[in-house]
């Protein structure tokens, strides 16, 4: 089944919500949703990382057509990614409906 639209998920240190969006604008994202969240990691995740884990977290959920999930998804971890200050992660989830939402271009 092909999906219009995925759901990128962002997880990065608090402050650094606006580092995803920028780059997840540069390729296309209208815009997203910003949570405020706490991180449980154990101190063996950041010895295997070799990262210091913050607690305090952001949860950005940007939901962009299909075609520049890609796109988005690689912009966002080079700019917020694992290896920068922002130390997030990012994974993207199929959305089978939605509403309120033009469709995609070219559908």
């Amino acid at each position: 089944m092909a999906y219009q639209y995925e759901m990128i998920v962002c997880v990065v240190n608090t402050g650094f919500s606006d580092a995803v969006m920028s780059a997840a604008r540069e390729y296309g994202a209208k815009g997203g949703t910003v949570l405020h969240a706490r991180g449980t990691a154990n101190p063996e995740a950041e010895h295997f990382f070799k990262i210091t884990i913050q607690p305090e977290k952001e949860v950005v959920m940007i939901l962009v057509p299909s075609a520049i999930k890609d796109d988005v998804l690689h912009a966002i971890y080079k700019d917020a990614g694992l290896n920068t200050p922002g130390q997030g992660i990012a994974f993207t989830l199929p959305v089978d409906a939605a509403v309120g939402l033009p469709k995609p271009d070219g559908q």
